[in-house]
């Protein structure tokens, strides 16, 4: 499928644990282990930016959220994504973590093309959930557009 390994992650040591737990189907963000802070973060870094510790946990998450930014690049904004166009991208804002936002796309399944959903059908706010796709050996996180409640 055009798209696998088009822009990879990089993974570094801090968010190493991130694509570990992606691995095993789960969302979990980096949160301070610290007594009385616990203020979750990401990306993940090795020192909390409020109390300056070095604990850290990983703390799961409910994979829901919104789609708090949005864009349709016409054209592509990279030459390889040209045979997926037209994507999208998305900022997504987790319920659970509303400081907290990740990027990713709005497909129609897991393992569908990037374009698999009409950017008509996008709104901020719009209510999704997190799935997770292999690509090119590597479990990434995807969204899906869910009802309202």
């Amino acid at each position: 499928m055009p798209g696998d390994t088009l822009l990879p992650p990089v993974i570094d040591e801090d968010g190493a644990p991130f694509w570990e737990y992606a691995a095993r189907g789960e969302l979990r963000v980096q949160a301070c282990a610290a007594p009385g802070c616990g203020e979750l973060r990401f990306p993940p870094r090795p020192c909390c930016p409020h109390c300056r510790s070095f604990d850290a946990e990983w703390r799961a998450m409910s994979g829901r959220g919104r789609i708090w930014s949005y864009v349709v690049p016409h054209p592509p904004l990279l030459d390889a994504y040209a045979a997926v166009a037209p994507y999208n991208a998305v900022l997504v804002e987790l319920a659970d973590a509303p400081r907290i936002r990740l990027a990713g796309h709005v497909v129609a399944a897991p393992d569908a093309p990037l374009d698999s959903v009409d950017p008509a059908r996008l709104r901020i706010g719009a209510p999704v959930r997190i799935a997770f796709t292999e690509q090119a050996g590597l479990t990434v996180p995807r969204w899906l557009l869910r009802e309202r409640a």
